[in-house]
């Protein structure tokens, strides 16, 4: 048995495949910025591990001064992220303010790249001593147009 097939249902054959490409379409526009969200995402997560390297750095530098508080004018200077490898060997023995600020100095090159820095002063004011500590490093993103160079800054009050 036939059944006869209206003009109306003859005239929208292929108007199916349309929809269909165009879906196709519209899936492929949300993947591709589904997938650019992703690349940004990373640059950001990178971005801010840098500046958590940096804090801990920080941190630990204070630490250390805490500890040493007889030669924090020793600690007072300015660090770069270049070091002699072999001055990056753990240390031996005791630890002098030489041997930590070498140490951390190597531990900042390998932490933030050979282009970061540090820098460290130290302010008395009567009794205490205010020492900050200053770093800064490239973290451009990607973005060449930008200098990169970002800072964060940290103080203290012994």
């Amino acid at each position: 048995m036939t059944f006869p097939v209206s003009t109306r249902a003859r005239n929208q054959g292929g108007f199916t495949l349309l929809e269909v490409l165009i879906a196709l379409l519209v899936l492929a526009v949300g993947l591709l910025g589904f997938a650019m969200l992703q690349v940004v995402n990373v640059r950001y997560t990178e971005s801010a591990n840098y500046r958590t390297k940096a804090t801990q750095l920080a941190d630990t530098l204070l630490d250390q001064v805490r500890a040493d508080r007889k030669s924090v004018a020793a600690y007072a200077t300015t660090y770069t992220g270049t070091a002699d490898a072999s001055a990056c060997a753990l240390a031996t023995g005791a630890m002098t303010a030489a041997t930590f600020k070498t140490l951390w100095q190597c531990q900042l090159g390998r932490a933030l790249g050979a282009d970061a820095s540090a820098t460290v002063t130290q302010t008395p004011s009567g009794d205490a001593t205010t020492l900050t500590v200053s770093i800064s490093w490239t973290d451009d993103r990607g973005n060449a147009a930008s200098t990169g160079q970002q800072v964060f800054s940290t103080s203290t009050t012994l």
